[in-house]
């Protein structure tokens, strides 16, 4: 099996609704996002998918969220924007990508979201 994983960051300020504490109130992270692919067969060149190419699946993502209210963003008006629920949107976003990019011989592993260095959570089915 081969895994590749690509780092990206952005900045944006969210709020949790239903919690009581600091994070109740608007806040902003400079967050990072790792996703990791990983599959059993690499493509003519040797690759299991190019790292430039999983950056420019990536990227729409990225900007859709960069420099925003993740609660004022779909589906964040409805689901909190937690480092978990952001993990599992990245996942759900890249694999549909990843897997029509690859004709299905490439599937996402994990997504994980760095609120700072040292808090982060991954999702992964």
């Amino acid at each position: 099996m081969f895994e590749i994983t690509v780092e990206r960051d952005f900045s944006s300020g969210h709020y949790l609704r239903n919690y009581r504490g600091k994070c109740e109130y608007p806040h902003g992270h400079n967050y990072k996002v790792h996703v990791t692919l990983r599959g059993k067969e690499l493509d003519p060149s040797g690759l299991l998918m190019d790292f430039k190419d999983l950056k420019v699946v990536m990227h729409p993502i990225i900007e859709y969220l960069d420099h925003r209210m993740i609660n004022d963003l779909e589906p964040f008006t409805e689901i909190n924007p937690s480092a978990e629920n952001l993990a599992k949107y990245f996942f759900d976003e890249t694999s549909k990508q990843v897997a029509e990019l690859t004709k299905g011989r490439v599937h996402v592993k994990d997504c994980t979201i760095f609120e700072t260095d040292t808090t982060y959570a991954t999702y992964y089915e």
